[in-house]
Order: C-alpha cells, then structure tokens, then sequence
C-alpha cells in the first residue's frame, strides 16, 4: 500500500472550564482548575501549530475563552459544541467538520496534555505514512488503559469512544469496522491530567522540558506546590 500523506486535521476537544477537571476538586479550588484547564488548552493549541504535519487546527468548544484562544491561532479554527456532552461527541462534531473541510485523516487530541511535544506529533504522523500505515492508530495514556489520542484514516475510520477502558474499546471497534488499528506510545501524549497524581506526574515531566507548556509550568509554578490551591 502507497503512503497516505493527504491533508491532517488536529481535533481539539474542548470541555468548558468550569466543568473542567472534577476529580480534582480535592486537590484544587475551582478558580485554580478553571485556570489550569485553560492553560493546558493553550499549550496543546501552540503545540499543535507548531506541528509540520497538521494542516489546521479545530477546536470543538461551547467554552467563550476557548474560542477566544483559538482565534490568536491563524491555523485554529472553531467548531460550537453548544450542547457540550462529553469528549467523545465533540470529536465526532469536530470529525465531520474536518470532513467539510477536506480532511483525509484527523488526529484527535485531548487539552489536558500540555506537555505535547510538536516533533513527536510529526514523527507519529510520519510513522502512520508507512508502507503498511494502519488506519487507525491509538495513542494510550500513559496507565495503558485509556486512550490520549486517535489518528483515523480516513476521519470516520471508526466511532470515537473515549473513558475508561477506551484503549481496548477502540481497538475492538477497529477490528469491528475491518480497519487496521496500531497502538503507539507518545510519551508527551501519555501525560494527562485527570487526579491529583496525574498533577504531580506532570509537574516532574515539566521539570526537563524548556520552551515548552510554557503556560502550565507557569500556572504550576505560582502553585508552590501539586495540592496548592
């Protein structure tokens, strides 16, 4: 099988920031998650700008900062999700969008991982134009059992099903559909942030990474500390 370059979409899932990260109210006071959830979003978005592969940028948000954000970003466009049921209904929204828009692949990309290294999205979206690229490739978190990201060739390769669980799920729905599916390990991709562990995971990672999730290190920094509030 030929290579499939084609045109890449990045689908950008946006959650409102206010309902963002539950499971950490333990850990942080609402303010505080409102303002880190729009710090990661921010640093996924320049990381995905900043990728040579990804012709545009679509963010799915019924979140008034998020689009704003999205609009200082040439490449970052906005798709309304006004009903705001989850991730995994954005990012069909945003699948279709990116087929109006000529999309012959999309990689969808969660906003809770601003770590996300731009070179390792080009090596994965190179790797994916092998002589055998599969049509879908997921991404896990970094436990294994979750999925951080999607790359569907073509964009409605399967139906997205992100949660628990959703590594196997999307393997299965793959084999279902008759697609070939792979599983590839992005260690900047893996590093989510769902509990107050993830928070301190992330902030190590954090630790050696230079001029990069400029926007959480700082937010993390005025922390003092993972449980700060």
């Amino acid at each position: 099988m030929a290579a499939r370059r084609g045109r890449t979409i990045a689908v950008l899932p946006v959650k409102r920031f206010g309902a963002a990260k539950q499971r950490l109210d333990n850990d942080l006071s609402d303010g505080t998650r409102r303002a880190l959830a729009e710090a990661m979003v921010t640093d996924v978005l320049i990381a995905l700008r900043r990728a040579k592969g990804v012709d545009e940028v679509l963010v799915v948000s019924g979140e008034t900062m998020a689009v704003a954000l999205a609009a200082g970003y040439d490449a970052a466009a906005v798709v309304d999700d006004p009903e705001d049921a989850g991730h995994s209904a954005a990012a069909e929204r945003g699948i279709q969008a990116a087929l109006e828009r000529g999309a012959t692949r999309v990689l969808l990309v969660p906003g809770d991982c601003p770590a996300l290294d731009p070179a390792e999205v080009d090596e994965l979206l190179e790797d994916a134009d092998g002589v055998e690229p599969p049509d879908v490739v997921v991404v896990p978190d970094r436990h294994g059992d979750g999925t951080n990201a999607l790359l569907l060739t073509p964009p409605d390769a399967i139906h997205p099903a992100f949660g628990p669980g959703s590594r196997e799920r999307h393997e299965r729905l793959a084999a279902e559909a008759g697609a070939s599916c792979a599983s590839i390990a992005i260690p900047t991709l893996g590093l989510d942030v769902d509990t107050g562990d993830d928070l301190a995971a992330l902030r190590i990672a954090l630790e050696d990474v230079r001029g990069g999730a400029s926007h959480t290190r700082g937010l993390l920094a005025r922390f003092g500390r993972v449980g700060g509030r």
